[in-house]
């Protein structure tokens, strides 16, 4: 089955997407070199969009190995109208409105008249979203690596140690709360901690009752059913704040390029369309089974990019080196995914 079989969409998305940037600079600026520079933007925002979402791909085909064929469906489905409309659209006027104390239909014409203005509240909301999406992401990571039932493992001395942790009831909780209050202190006023410990707590409540909504979802499924009916509502309504967590870096850097709301939904719309590909393939091809180390890249870079959104609620990091840092990471386990598959199979 070739890769292009699952990749049309996307390129289809891409087609679409580059037109409508090239149509909406046009109608902006009413020149030809307007419209080029929005066709050039958008496409550095799809690019910017995947770098950053790879691991969420690889971790999206793991959970969804454990979903039911149709909540699967669901999620390729509605997913990418949650993702794309949802958090490249609704999202940032929600921020801005809840910012402003506005409506949303007057975000709206801010984000169409004052494009200066409404970036200007984005970026402000910027420390809770760093504290929220960095508490959630790094219970995603900590979840993965400490764990029981973890059998593979990639760089051994340190998981086996963090598995050994999972007995301890509370413990990556208990991480990330130390990490939160660490960059809690580091922020310049009470305001600004207050503000932090807030969004970094409602991360961590997020993640408690998502999880939780899973497992009695799940249990009742299996009780009904059987085991084949698990993985549904709640696994799907993870998937959904883990790709909301992993959006808001995107979303945000976004404005470094542009103040268009429009072309920016655009350009992530494109980068989406990515993901969710990329998604497809890795779970009807199996690549999770074939590359033993691809995951534990995935988390590692989750991590990594929980302790970045920590960071900047401090000093700005570029797109492109978050986005570095985690290609990398996932390259390395490729590769020793690969030479793994040239030796003879041991025990992890």
């Amino acid at each position: 089955m070739s890769v292009f079989r699952y990749l049309r969409w996307a390129l289809l998305s891409t087609l679409v997407g580059i037109a409508l940037a090239f149509w909406l600079g046009w109608a902006t600026t009413g020149t030809l070199g307007g419209a080029l520079t929005f066709t050039m933007v958008g496409t550095v925002l799809a690019i910017l969009e995947i770098s950053l979402s790879f691991d969420n791909a690889i971790v999206n085909a793991d959970k969804l190995k454990t979903m039911s064929e149709v909540w699967r469906r669901r999620f390729l489905t509605w997913g990418i109208l949650i993702a794309v409309f949802g958090m490249r659209i609704i999202f940032p006027l929600l921020v801005v409105a809840i910012a402003a104390r506005v409506g949303p239909f007057e975000a709206l014409r801010l984000a169409v008249a004052q494009p200066s203005e409404y970036a200007r509240l984005i970026g402000e909301s910027h420390l809770a979203i760093s504290a929220f999406g960095g508490a959630f992401l790094m219970m995603v990571g900590l979840t993965y690596f400490i764990d029981e039932g973890k059998e593979v493992h990639w760089i051994g001395t340190l998981e086996r140690r963090l598995r050994q942790l999972a007995p301890l009831r509370g413990m990556q909780i208990s991480v990330v709360l130390v990490v939160v209050l660490i960059f809690a202190s580091m922020q310049e006023d009470r305001a600004e901690q207050a503000a932090f410990l807030y969004a970094a707590m409602l991360g961590l409540v997020v993640f408690t009752c998502v999880e939780v909504l899973g497992q009695v979802l799940d249990d009742k499924a299996q009780a009904a059913k059987g085991a084949v009916a698990s993985g549904g509502l709640g696994a799907f309504l993870y998937l959904e704040v883990l790709d909301a967590s992993f959006s808001f870096d995107g979303v945000i850097g976004a404005f470094a390029l542009t103040q268009n709301l429009f072309l920016i939904a655009i350009g992530l719309g494109i980068g989406a369309m990515y993901v969710r590909s990329m998604t497809i393939m890795l779970v009807e091809k199996q690549t999770l089974a074939q590359f033993r180390y691809l995951e534990h890249g995935a988390y590692y870079s989750i991590i990594a990019l929980s302790v970045i959104m920590f960071a900047q609620s401090r000093v700005h990091v570029p797109e492109l080196l978050t986005g570095l840092i985690g290609a990398g990471l996932i390259g390395l386990a490729l590769v020793s995914s690969l030479m793994s598959r040239h030796r003879q199979p041991v025990d992890a």
